[in-house]
């Protein structure tokens, strides 16, 4: 990594207890400290051995019970994605009734037939419903899964010109992104979903706020949310700050993370100076007065220039 001081080289290693991390500090700059130029990237055979299952669930509570059995029986999943109803019923074409969860497993070398099983096992202990035909496994030749069905509808949703029609049709749309724990998930979902959908009533005159896990971890999930709705002439960027803030205040006030993956910047910035301990703060200014002494790297991001 480049940096206004000088070279930052951190040693190859597959672990180190040598202190605080070097490498850590420096992906989570987001550019204040310096300019990563060159980087060392773990690469693995391309998966022969597929395996593909949706499973449907009567409530979004069932579905997020499986969800978190399946990670926490630490299986390992490529793919643990988990839509609302609502989301499940517009981009899945599902009846809006009900959740949908999408399981895939990937290997080089094993074959995925088995933890599929166990999932599914799984997933039907909690309500889930899925066809034993609609359990896709490849057979070892590196042909795709997750092209049929449900799950096929889902992936579609993504490729244009489906992408961005919302926007096309002059909504007022946005999304969010956290992460919180296991325990605080159930009150945590209702209660962003009741601010938000309270910021859309006053600021829209009404709308929609939907749900799904892009990721999960045996500790709690990181829940992406979207929001719609119709726009008033002329205020559109103040319709959509305004049920942003909202947004963003609802998940601070009940504990969670700011941004999962999509970063600070300044966007988030007044969030994160409130999610930090104030001692890291002091820690992290003090690091860019001695990478960064003259302020040019990135200003106002993560720490004032």
């Amino acid at each position: 990594m480049l940096t206004p001081a000088g070279w930052w080289e951190s040693r190859r290693l597959p672990g180190s207890g040598a202190g605080p991390s070097p490498d850590r500090l420096a992906l989570g700059s987001e550019g204040v400290l310096g300019i990563i130029t060159e980087a060392w990237m773990r690469v693995q055979e391309r998966p022969r051995y597929r395996a593909t299952a949706g499973v449907t669930f009567p409530s979004w509570e069932r579905g997020c019970e499986a969800t978190r059995r399946i990670v926490q029986t630490k299986l390992w999943p490529a793919n643990l994605r988990l839509l609302d109803p609502d989301l499940a019923g517009g981009s899945a074409g599902l009846d809006g009734n009900t959740a949908l969860l999408i399981i895939g497993f990937e290997s080089s070398e094993i074959p995925q037939d088995w933890p599929m099983s166990v999932a599914v096992d799984i997933a039907r202990e909690c309500s889930g419903s899925v066809d034993d035909a609609d359990i896709v496994v490849s057979d070892g030749a590196g042909q795709p899964t997750g092209r049929r069905g449900a799950v096929g509808a889902w992936r579609n949703a993504f490729i244009p010109p489906n992408l961005g029609m919302a926007a096309g049709l002059g909504m007022v749309i946005g999304t969010f992104e956290t992460a919180i724990t296991w325990d605080r998930w159930p009150e945590f979902d209702a209660q962003v979903r009741s601010r938000v959908a309270k910021a859309l009533e006053e600021v829209c005159g009404g709308g929609a706020v939907s749900c799904r896990f892009t990721h999960v971890y045996t500790d709690g999930p990181a829940p992406y949310y979207s929001f719609e709705g119709p726009p008033k002439p002329g205020s559109w960027l103040d319709q959509h700050a305004e049920i942003k803030h909202a947004a963003s205040e609802a998940i601070m006030s009940a504990g969670g993370t700011i941004t999962h993956h999509h970063a600070v910047g300044r966007l988030h910035r007044p969030w994160y100076d409130r999610q930090r301990p104030e001692p890291f703060a002091a820690a992290l200014r003090a690091a860019k007065r001695a990478l960064d002494p003259n302020g040019v790297l990135n200003p106002g991001v993560l720490i004032d220039p």
